[in-house]
């Protein structure tokens, strides 16, 4: 009788650790991002720097150069936007043009990564600089090593998959922010890596409703809110949901600030907006501090 109670109690054992081991199998590792930008925090960059730096005499726009200065005199995340050569190396740029921003011409699809090595890129004001067009590998690398946060703006030619891939062969999913535009966007992002922390548009109710259907969680989004002042409403309802809130000042309230005081940047951040995305990275930092 004893061997027989032995035999039950030995083989309910069994199948109790076979049914644990089962269920305890890890997903993917969330990113660290996830757990600090969230609406109860305060430890999280206020300031997000468009394109890596705009207007800065003599640091162009999308220049690892660039994100080096600005960091070292303020605290913020670097907006970047990737773009694809002609040999399939992701790089920093903008337009579809090298025109603009660098002393060359063409189309950054029609030209190797060898050929934009030879150019040099150009500041807001038309100065030539030293600086040279960055690999997103390579800019990935020093933000990993000097903890640097990143949001990363994909071009409408560049496939998600290979920037997501990218950004987790180097292991930097702790230092990268994805930028959708739209539901379907979200979708594909947090399907092919849902330990990313993911930019998505908000700007109304009507489009957090929309994120809400697509079964997002609400602890990947942070919410993009648009380049003008929602309704109370919204940022109120996102902050109960955990979820922090970005204005892009970047533009029109940009320059309001400038002629009217940047005062405005503490003031907007009063009704509830919890990160500025600027082209005045030095100014709205030392208006909210």
């Amino acid at each position: 009788m004893k061997r027989i109670l032995l035999l039950i109690l030995l083989i309910a054992f069994l199948g109790c650790k076979d049914s644990k081991s089962k269920g305890d199998v890890p997903g993917p590792k969330g990113s660290d991002l996830i757990t600090l930008f969230k609406a109860s925090n305060t430890n999280y960059p206020k300031i997000s720097v468009h394109r890596g730096g705009k207007w800065l005499l003599f640091y162009p726009e999308n220049a690892l150069e660039t994100i080096k200065y600005v960091s070292d005199s303020i605290s913020a995340i670097y907006e970047i936007d990737i773009a694809q050569t002609r040999d399939g190396q992701l790089v920093l740029m903008h337009d579809n043009a090298v025109d603009r921003t660098t002393n060359g011409t063409g189309l950054v699809k029609d030209l190797t990564y060898n050929e934009l090595r030879t150019l040099n890129l150009i500041d807001d004001y038309g100065n030539v600089t030293n600086f040279k067009i960055p690999l997103f590998s390579e800019v990935l690398r020093w933000c990993k090593a000097n903890d640097i946060i990143l949001t990363v703006d994909i071009k409408r030619s560049v496939s998600q998959k290979k920037v997501i891939r990218t950004i987790l062969n180097a292991n930097a999913e702790d230092n990268c922010i994805l930028i959708t535009y739209d539901v379907a966007q979200a979708q594909s992002a947090f399907k092919t890596a849902p330990e990313l922390l993911l930019s998505v548009s908000a700007r109304n109710h009507k489009e957090y409703d929309r994120l809400l259907q697509a079964q997002i969680p609400t602890e990947n989004m942070i919410a993009f809110t648009g380049t003008r002042l929602s309704d109370i409403s919204l940022y109120q309802r996102l902050h109960k949901d955990g979820i922090v809130c970005m204005l892009g000042t970047l533009g029109n309230l940009d320059r309001q600030a400038e002629a009217r005081g940047d005062s405005l940047y503490k003031t907007w951040m009063s009704k509830g907006i919890d990160i500025i995305a600027t082209d005045r990275p030095f100014k709205a930092f030392k208006a909210i501090n």
